[in-house]
């Protein structure tokens, strides 16, 4: 969508610092553990996954937002990494990845599927391809939007446990955002 450059740019004019409702909502009745935070900015979830006891590395091509994040994490708990998503991967399995508003494609997602637990969960909250007509903010390009089609075919051989709509009131409007939580099975 926009490098790291045009990132750092938006990061350093200021950015969202509330985590989204919708993420919280998906995460609330998982039992905490390691977590992998992808295109995670300024941190907003990965400090408010840390919060709630979850061991939590954050990870962004922009050394702005990964620095404003550092800055905000008053107790230390988040490991903040300057990577690319496309190319990091963390350094053994985790419990929960979350993938936030950041567009991965089908074999992004797939790659961070595969670095789940046993029971772990592919967590996706992103603007759905109906926000452009029915829903405020987000991209205007329906490239960078999220369909259940993307999202069901990057959770392949995952058990999905929701993949739904959520409407989230925001400033001016709705938001028409989807979410995916998706666990990797046992193996037999």
């Amino acid at each position: 969508m926009h490098d790291a450059a045009h990132w750092d740019e938006r990061y350093a004019r200021g950015w969202l610092t509330e985590p989204s409702s919708t993420v919280l909502g998906a995460v609330q009745a998982l039992p905490p553990g390691r977590a992998v935070d992808l295109a995670a900015g300024t941190g907003r979830h990965a400090r408010a996954l840390a919060a709630r006891g979850w061991e939590v590395t954050a990870v962004d091509f922009s050394a702005v937002g990964i620095g404003l994040g550092r800055a905000a994490d008053a107790t230390g708990e988040v490991e903040w990494v300057v990577s690319d998503v496309s190319a990091w991967a963390p350094p053994g399995p985790v419990d929960l990845v979350l993938a936030a508003y950041v567009q991965l494609g089908v074999d992004g997602l797939r790659r961070a599927a595969g670095w789940l637990t046993e029971g772990g969960r592919l967590v996706v909250v992103g603007h759905a391809l109906r926000n452009l007509t029915d829903g405020v903010h987000g991209p205007r390009d329906p490239a960078h939007l999220q369909t259940e089609e993307l999202l069901r075919a990057g959770a392949q051989g995952l058990v999905v446990e929701r993949l739904e709509e959520v409407l989230r009131p925001d400033e001016g409007g709705t938001v028409v955002e989807l979410l995916l939580v998706a666990r990797r099975p046992a193996q037999i």
